[in-house]
């Protein structure tokens, strides 16, 4: 293998010592995010039963939790007992050394244990000082815990999610603990940024809740500019029509030919030149405004070809589109595996285990070289 020793070739956060509190989900992925970029992270666990996450399942793996292991790449593990004067020394002189401190206890813990911002900040000015709560840092609902799943209904996701006149339904992962952990992720670098110009560390805060608020976009700018509530919409774009999961003769085909050219090309494929010249659906707001007219003829058309043929035919005539694949299409997909989005790592005790790969690729470094396997409940404690 090349050596990757120069300088240039250092990850960007080679040298950084992280001192990781956090525990379930958004927490351990900010920190995994960081680890993945060079920094040194310490995950500081509980005695026993460690990371809630190593014991949720089945499904597990070597009797560890499969969400832990999608969490904790390039980190090690200590167990601490913090409710212990003993545990909270040793937990204080770690980040007394280190740049970065991270946790996503409730408001109150951390101080509690002599190792929130104030007392930390004074014993050692430079520190980035991350926390991650439920609710946000402050407020009325400051001391209310969540779980994505509350956060999902709370923060209105649901209300926009699922086809219409449908029960609720959450997003099909814990999308909001890991944007959560993007956006610490991208504050912690922010602020060590700024801490090459000033010399000095700060607070920085983010919350499921706040991190989903600010996920809702152009569905947030829709009601605040109108004051109407942008419901659920399936597959479907509420500016763009056709735009949707069209029901095919062995399945489905999602097609995206909103735009003006993407229309009449789309029409084409089917034979159906006549809908363009359609006074209803001759421009974009006139196919919006009159979708349900126009996805009552598109649905038969549509309806008549298998999916793999149909596809071939847009794929020609470059109009968007897609199968819906299922996972074990997803990761033998030739662009996924051309990307690297699924790299090994090698533990001494449970063998290879396979991880996603990054999302961002550098030129200056690889971003996958010297990932290790999550670690063992305190197996770096000594």
């Amino acid at each position: 293998m090349t050596s990757h020793s120069t300088s240039e070739k250092k990850k960007p956060l080679t040298g950084v010592k992280v001192v990781d509190f956090t525990r379930i989900f958004a927490g351990p992925y900010c920190a995994m995010l960081l680890a993945d970029l060079g920094a040194e992270v310490v995950k500081i666990e509980m005695p026993g039963q460690g990371d809630p996450l190593r014991t949720q399942g089945p499904p597990f793996h070597h009797g560890i939790g499969i969400t832990f292991l999608a969490t904790n790449r390039n980190k090690r593990s200590i167990t601490l007992n913090l409710q212990s004067p003993e545990g909270q020394e040793i937990a204080l002189g770690l980040c007394r050394q280190a740049d970065v401190v991270l946790e996503n206890f409730r408001p109150d813990v951390m101080p509690r244990l002599g190792l929130g911002y104030e007392a930390l900040s004074a014993l050692n000015p430079a520190l980035v000082y991350a926390s991650i709560s439920g609710m946000g840092a402050d407020g009325p609902d400051m001391k209310l815990g969540a779980f994505d799943l509350t956060i999902q209904a709370i923060g209105g996701y649901m209300s926009i999610t699922g086809e219409p006149d449908t029960a609720p339904i959450k997003l099909g992962t814990s999308a909001f603990d890991m944007i959560a952990g993007m956006n610490c992720q991208s504050a912690i670098l922010a602020a060590l940024l700024q801490r090459k110009e000033t010399g000095k560390g700060q607070k920085v805060e983010t919350s499921l809740l706040e991190s989903e608020v600010a996920f809702l976009a152009n569905a947030a700018l829709e009601y605040l500019l109108t004051d109407v509530n942008p419901g659920k919409w399936g597959s479907e774009h509420p500016q763009q029509a056709p735009y949707k999961a069209f029901q095919t003769a062995d399945g489905y085909a999602i097609i995206g030919a909103g735009y003006q050219n993407l229309f009449e090309a789309f029409m084409e494929v089917l034979g159906r030149q006549d809908l363009v010249k359609d006074a209803r659906f001759r421009d974009l707001p006139g196919r919006v405004t009159h979708r349900k007219e126009l996805y009552a003829l598109l649905d038969a058309e549509v309806r008549r070809y298998p999916t793999a043929e149909l596809l071939a035919k847009l794929d020609a005539a470059k109009v968007p589109c897609a199968p819906v694949n299922d996972m074990r299409q997803v990761f033998n997909h030739r662009q996924v595996l051309h990307r690297e989005m699924v790299q090994k790592v090698n533990h001494p005790s449970y063998g290879e285990l396979p991880q996603l790969g990054a999302a961002a690729k550098y030129s200056g470094f690889d971003v996958g070289e010297d990932w290790t396997a999550p670690p063992l409940l305190g197996e770096h404690t000594e």
